[in-house]
């Protein structure tokens, strides 16, 4: 059984030799191979990684320029031979040692097995709130069960990577599509460490990226919003408006002339729109699923 192990880089100079030694070292016992991703570093990643890798059998895929965390991972999955992979970060926050204990899982007949995070050493208490929301807004939203306080730590059987490799969208949300493909899955958790060197490669800018594409790529609920809300903006002018002519005849007294009747066409009128721009809403959706081209179903074929 060959294991393989894809590890995205980017600006790791401070790190990647501790990285390629620590998963030497952990993986010592299990036929492995490692896939180092280099996404497009600007500093001296590369020139450190290459005297590590030659003369043995681990691959380096190097990028023309930064294309991303999600690009990185997927240009892995196609350079992988081993009959289970795992995915894992280039800076140690992800320990290695837990890589044996999905092994175990994956020997007793799991496709996937992810790592979900117990505590995040490290990390800013914005990073640790917005990510606990964020989850939680993500399964409430969509129509798979995307597992809470996961990343893309994980290990998967050759099965997955191969629908994986089939799926042609580009924006990609990887730990989504994984569980949008199926197969039998399990958890196991650990305690994230501190980095073990350098900074965080992620910025507010990217984390609102990839949080923007999980959602989209596999919810149309946003689109569905402007009908509600129309159809309650629609409710509320039809009852101004009703209450605004009983006023009007039962107690002339009170009334404004003229506004009761203007915010009342103005409520109904832009509840219409919101209601046109929903249905509008629900054919994109239905044209952004048929372009992703996912297929229809899949059949399980991994062996057991």
């Amino acid at each position: 059984m060959l294991l393989s192990v894809i590890v995205p880089l980017y600006n790791e100079e401070e790190v990647v030799e501790k990285t390629f030694r620590t998963l030497e070292e952990e993986l010592r016992s299990v036929e492995h191979e490692l896939v180092f991703v280099n996404d497009g570093s600007k500093d001296r990643t590369l020139e450190i990684l290459e005297p590590l890798v030659r003369g043995t059998h681990h691959k380096i895929v190097s990028f023309s320029r930064n294309f991303g965390h999600q690009a990185a991972f997927s240009a892995g999955l196609r350079h992988v031979t081993g009959q289970a992979v795992v995915i894992i970060d280039g800076d140690l926050q992800d320990p290695p040692a837990l890589i044996h204990e999905m092994l175990e899982k994956w020997r007793e007949g799991y496709q996937v097995v992810y790592a979900q995070r117990r505590k995040r050493a490290g990390e800013t208490w914005f990073k640790k709130i917005t990510a606990h929301f964020y989850y939680r807004i993500l399964h409430s939203l969509t129509s798979i069960e995307i597992p809470p306080d996961t990343g893309d730590y994980r290990l998967m059987d050759r099965c997955i990577v191969e629908q994986l490799n089939g799926l042609p969208e580009r924006s990609r949300f990887l730990r989504g599509l994984v569980c949008w493909v199926g197969f039998k899955r399990i958890g196991v958790t650990y305690d994230r460490a501190e980095r073990a060197a350098g900074v965080s490669k992620y910025p507010l800018r990217k984390m609102l990226r990839l949080a923007i594409d999980g959602i989209t790529s596999f919810s149309t609920t946003p689109l569905k919003i402007s009908f509600m809300a129309g159809c309650i903006a629609t409710i509320i002018g039809l009852g101004v408006f009703i209450w605004s002519f009983l006023e009007k005849v039962l107690a002339p007294e009170t009334t404004v002339p003229g506004w009761a009747s203007l915010m009342a066409a103005i409520v109904f009128f832009g509840g219409v729109q919101l209601i046109s721009i929903g249905i509008v809403g629900e054919y994109i959706g239905r044209i952004y699923e048929e372009v992703k081209q996912r297929p229809l179903y899949i059949e399980d074929k991994c062996e057991k």
